[in-house]
């Protein structure tokens, strides 16, 4: 299994790229502060390549920038390439499947869509709030389609019809 879990702090601008066949890839790395504290007292931070690819890199580079904090899924990636002195260099990067801004939504910078009043991931003690991609994604007003409206009549379970 590779599955990683961080939360950090961006340490530079996302920086966006188009790869040959016009695929988004946006690159940045992430301080990741460790548990425990060195002998000087102090807390040090792990520096964590991250990369994202499609619609999430762009939608990280259009609302994210430096100190920005984050919390990301993804799996990790090692590869290798040769230098321009043909000395060969090795990688390990974090690919994002997932990701949540982790900033409160007033010390977020930029022309972001509004936050649904209702969101049931906000906590008003810590002030952060999950952010809603739907709006941005798709303009269309979904509210009143039905995803279940092709799947027959209303279903009746009694209880005895359940195993607990």
């Amino acid at each position: 299994m590779n599955k990683v879990f961080l939360i950090g702090r961006l340490t530079r601008d996302p920086d966006l790229r188009y790869g040959s066949s016009n695929n988004a890839i946006m690159r940045a790395s992430l301080a990741v502060d460790r548990t425990f504290t060195n002998q000087s007292g102090e807390r040090e931070a792990d520096f964590v390549s991250i990369v994202a690819f499609g619609n999430r890199a762009e939608t990280m580079k259009k609302y994210l920038t430096k100190g920005s904090q984050i919390a990301v899924s993804g799996r990790i990636q090692t590869g290798s390439y040769d230098d321009k002195d043909g000395k060969r260099v090795y990688t390990t990067d974090v690919v994002i499947d997932e990701f949540q801004f982790l900033d409160s939504r007033n010390s977020r910078q930029g022309d972001m869509p509004s936050q649904p009043a209702d969101s049931s991931n906000s906590s008003p003690e810590s002030g952060l709030t999950p952010y809603d991609f739907s709006e941005t994604m798709d303009s269309s007003n979904n509210d009143d389609i039905d995803p279940f409206k092709d799947f027959g009549d209303k279903v009746e379970i009694d209880d005895s019809d359940l195993p607990f």
